[in-house]
Formats: C-alpha cells, structure tokens, sequence
C-alpha cells in the first residue's frame, strides 16, 4: 500500500490510454458476460432437468407425432408413477418476431409431472374452468404485459387461423437462472378445433418411481412399441433437451469461437499497451533500483499496476452486463433466459485480474533484470 500514490501517478501519467486500456478489459468482460449468458440460456434446463423424467417420442423425428392410445399403454408399464403429454402449436402473437414457446398441454397430469412449476391453486382452477384458458411465464406476462383475464390471439403457424385464449393463469418457477416463459393451453381445445393430426401427440413425458429405474423404464417402452406403425425413443429429460441445443450448435460454437478470438485479442491488446507504458520509464526504473530498490519490488510495481488496470476494467464491464441483463431478454425472446448468475461474475473478474497478473508479469520481469547502466545510457 506505501506505493499506491506512486501507481496511481503512473496512472494518470497519460489518462487517455489508461482509459483506453481499462476500456479494452471493460469491453472483453462484457463480451465475456454475453457468452456465457449465451450458451447458458442454449442449455436453459438442461442442468434442472428431472432424473425421474424420460421423454417418449417418435423414433423417426421429434416432428413425428405418437397416438393419444399410447398414454393408457405406457401407463401400465412396471416403474412409470405418471404420464403427461404436449404438442407443438407454433403460434405467433401479433408479430412473427415475437417467439416463445406455445404448447398444449393434457392439464390433468402436468402439475404432478413438474412440480417445479409454481402455480397458485386459485388461478390453476380458473384455468380447469376454461376451454380456452391459457397458463403464461411470469416473464412472458411481463414481456407483453397480460393480465389475468386478458385475451390474446395467436396465429396458427401449424394449423392455420386465429385461436383465442384467456390467461387465466401466471406461474413462476423455482430456479432463478430459470425462465418462466412458456405459453400453455388445454390439449382438449386444439383437439376440437385443428382438422389433421387429430388423436395424436407431440411427445410424452414419463414420471417414473426411481431414477434408478429410468433406463430399464426407457427400454421397456421402446421394446413395447417396436414393430408398431409409430415406434418410439425414449430418453432422459436431460437428454431429449440437449437434443434441442445441439440443433443449433453450430451457432453456438460460432459465438463462443468469435467471443474468444475477440476476448483474447483485446488482452493481447492490452499486454502490448503495458509494455509499451513500462519501456517508456525505464530510465525511471534505473533510478529507483539505483536509490537501493530491489528488483522484486520493481516487479511487484508492474504487476500491481497492470492489477489495479484490470480490476477496474473487469468490474466496469460486469457491471455493464448485469444492468444490460436487468432490463429484459432484448433478444424478443431468442434467448429463453437472459441471466448472469453471480457465480460466473466471481469467475469472469478472477479471469481479469489473472489476466492483469499475467501482461504485468511479462514486462515486469524485463523491468526486474533491467540493468542500471544500459538503462541510465539511453538518457
């Protein structure tokens, strides 16, 4: 600390690249910030996915759908405790930049196959009453501003024509890196009302007693429907929703490299402005090694100013993530789940300063085997 005004002189030396150079860590923890928002919201549910869940669906696509006579016949297999179901509607609200998922849902069974879901018991019964009563995130609510019993209109994608809801239910969820913001309704309405497909599924989720016995489970109702007109794959929840993000993986892994390609430039950026800032005063060091200071602390001065750099670049640009994040998903629903957990900013701020610790080690040696008479004779 007896050297701090010394830094923080050294600092305001030349202002403008000291504030280029925190604004270049800035910007590479902000980027670092969005990537892991990114992929974090690609794997949204994966990490809570139910180990006493599988998904049943059709073996030859996800688009495939599976008979409604199947739930009776999966129910009677040794280990299955429950069976719910959804279909893909594909609806879009007003705009068909406005995406979020739309499901029918069989409402007897979904409350005791996600528990997770939080659902205020006065609302879920408005929603039993009504045909054409809808469940809907607390985010999504939030997003477009619905209110218990308001109507909103959906435009089939799949099965064309304008179909009318009532929200008659909000629910939240339990986890916060969670997003609630999927649009739910009754399965015996689409069933009324689409002209194909009809007696058919999306996909089935299986509740079964043990998570021990979920692969002799899955097993089972495969062997049980082999051979028939719609044979099945069953897998972990887990498994059926990585499923999902590997479909655009390719874009994943096309974020994540030009994030790093970038994030790694702007500290090898960063390392050459401090090196070039240390070359600069290295007749300064040949005088403070000659007034008796040891090389170490020569050293330990270069890295902690490459530190304090760092700290506050790193800190500026987490910071800037967070608030971006408080104000909503900005991608119109893209992103299922716009959320830096604290956890990742401890990392992303430890990353700084490592990296602060390793552009001020590699001038700071130079500095430290500087010797008094080759750097006095550039004078």
């Amino acid at each position: 600390m007896k050297f701090l005004h010394m830094i923080l002189v050294n600092l305001r030396r030349k202002r403008l690249r000291t504030i280029l150079t925190v604004g270049s860590f800035a910007a590479a923890l902000f980027l670092f910030g969005l990537l892991v928002i990114i992929n974090q919201s690609l794997d949204q549910g994966t990490s809570t996915a139910g180990a006493n869940r599988l998904v049943v669906r059709n073996r030859v696509s996800i688009i495939m759908p599976l008979p409604f006579a199947y739930r009776d016949r999966i129910k009677r297999i040794p280990g299955v405790k429950e069976v719910t179901f959804l279909v893909w509607f594909g609806g879009v609200y007003q705009d068909r930049k406005n995406f979020f998922a739309n499901m029918a849902i069989e409402s007897k069974s979904m409350r005791r196959v996600y528990p997770e879901y939080v659902i205020p018991e006065d609302q879920w019964k408005e929603f039993i009453k009504d045909r054409q009563g809808c469940i809907v995130g607390k985010d999504l609510a939030k997003r477009f501003d619905w209110k218990l019993g308001d109507r909103v209109p959906l435009e089939g994608t799949i099965w064309r024509g304008t179909w009318e809801f009532n929200v008659r239910c909000i629910y939240d969820v339990e986890e916060a890196d969670m997003a609630a913001s999927d649009f739910w309704f009754h399965y015996d309405y689409l069933e009324e009302q689409r002209p194909f497909f009809k007696g058919t599924v999306g996909w089935y989720t299986v509740l079964v007693d043990d998570p021990a016995n979920a692969a002799l489970a899955a097993k089972t109702i495969d062997e049980h429907f082999t051979n028939s007109p719609y044979e099945t794959k069953t897998q972990t929840e887990k498994a059926f929703l990585t499923g999902f993000a590997n479909q655009i993986g390719n874009i994943r892994l096309l974020l994540l490299s030009v994030g790093a390609v970038v994030f790694f430039t702007l500290l090898l950026v960063t390392g050459n402005t401090m090196a070039i800032a240390i070359r600069e005063r290295t007749v300064e060091l040949a005088v403070l090694k000659t007034l008796g200071f040891p090389d170490t602390v020569v050293l330990r001065l270069v890295v902690i100013e490459s530190l304090v750099i760092a700290a506050l670049g790193g800190a500026l640009g987490l910071i800037l993530v967070k608030l971006l994040t408080l104000g909503g998903d900005p991608t119109g629903g893209l992103l299922t789940s716009f959320y830096l957990p604290p956890a990742a900013m401890l990392i992303g701020f430890a990353l700084a300063l490592l990296s602060g610790v390793i552009i001020g080690v590699v001038p700071g040696l130079s500095a430290m085997r500087l010797r008094i008479v080759d750097a006095l004779r550039k004078v």
